[in-house]
């Protein structure tokens, strides 16, 4: 299953597409009015720019001081091109992009390529480079780097994937984040990268280097039991608002866990949604919070399938 589609605005500016090199150039927006989207397409004849060259026409049409935020999307070959292009691009373009607030990198939808083909790369310098960045949002998780770094003015930080690497996921835990609001991770499973474990999100959990945090998703897993059954005492809830446990492959058990864990009656909502429960645990959990004013997202069940008496589950994004 597939649910990764493009944006229409991004950090509340709409989408504007930089035209191909054959398309009429002469009514560009003003720098600041748009979200600037950059994407070849490899596949079609009428569209021969490589990435670099479509970059360099947007830094020599654009003044680049205006720019609040920019979506990258396809850069070449799916299969054999990391994003290591783009971030280097962009990284070298620092010094004129002074009005640079928020990133999306990687914005592929599923007919230009399934999420788990997605080749990403080192994106911390991203962070690095741009210490007024307020918002980053980085689809794909193979080949995904993320070493743990420090960003103060961080606000909303996402990683969509099928599966994130385990290095990547200490890293981005283990990164101090003071002014960072929300973090949402698809963790993904172990057949598309998602070689983490329940342990490396320790850092997360613990709350100690996200001050600010007042939204949590920890979603799209496996192994989501185990994290409901960690966040039943992880102190970085007391902190949070909202808390997303959804698209994974929630069970009884977990949401049992999650009961009978710390107090959730704090929260504005909480997101369950693509779960694996029971009609009674559904009730139980809407009886246990919704009375304290808790908006329970628990509609959508996920498909079960069963062979030679064995029950499989799926997360909701895998390849």
């Amino acid at each position: 299953m597939s649910i990764h589609q493009h944006v229409e605005e991004w950090d509340g500016l709409p989408v504007h597409d930089f035209p191909q090199a054959t398309d009429d150039m002469s009514a560009l927006p003003e720098p600041g009015a748009v979200a600037w989207r950059l994407s070849v397409h490899p596949y079609d004849d009428s569209d021969d720019e490589t990435f670099e060259q479509r970059w360099q026409r947007f830094t020599e049409s654009v003044e680049l001081s205006g720019v609040r935020a920019l979506i990258l999307g396809q850069w070449g070959e799916v299969y054999d091109e990391s994003s290591e292009v783009v971030v280097a691009a962009v990284v070298a373009a620092k010094d004129r992009l002074t009005g640079l607030r928020a990133i999306f990198l990687g914005e592929l939808v599923a007919e230009q390529a399934e999420i788990s083909w997605i080749q990403q790369s080192d994106v911390a310098p991203l962070l690095t480079a741009f210490p007024a960045l307020t918002r980053l949002t980085v689809r794909g998780g193979s080949g995904l780097v993320f070493p743990p770094v420090r960003h103060d003015a961080l606000r909303e930080l996402r990683f969509e994937s099928g599966g994130l690497p385990a290095a990547a996921v200490r890293g981005i835990c283990e990164s101090d984040f003071p002014a960072l609001e929300s973090l949402v991770l698809w963790l993904g499973v172990p057949e598309y990268g998602g070689d983490y474990e329940i342990g490396d999100l320790a850092a997360v959990l613990s709350g100690s280097r996200l001050p600010a945090l007042r939204h949590l998703g920890l979603q799209n897993s496996e192994i989501q039991d185990e994290i409901a059954t960690a966040i039943g005492s992880a102190p970085v809830v007391a902190g949070l608002q909202t808390l997303d446990l959804s698209m994974g492959t929630l069970t009884d058990a977990g949401a049992e866990a999650l009961l009978a864990g710390q107090p959730l009656t704090h929260l504005k909502k909480l997101d369950l949604d693509h779960h694996y429960l029971t009609d009674a645990m559904v009730h139980r959990v809407r009886e246990a919070l919704e009375p304290s004013g808790v908006e329970i997202v628990i509609d959508e069940r996920g498909e079960e399938d069963e062979d030679d008496g064995t029950v499989w589950r799926y997360a909701a994004v895998t390849e």
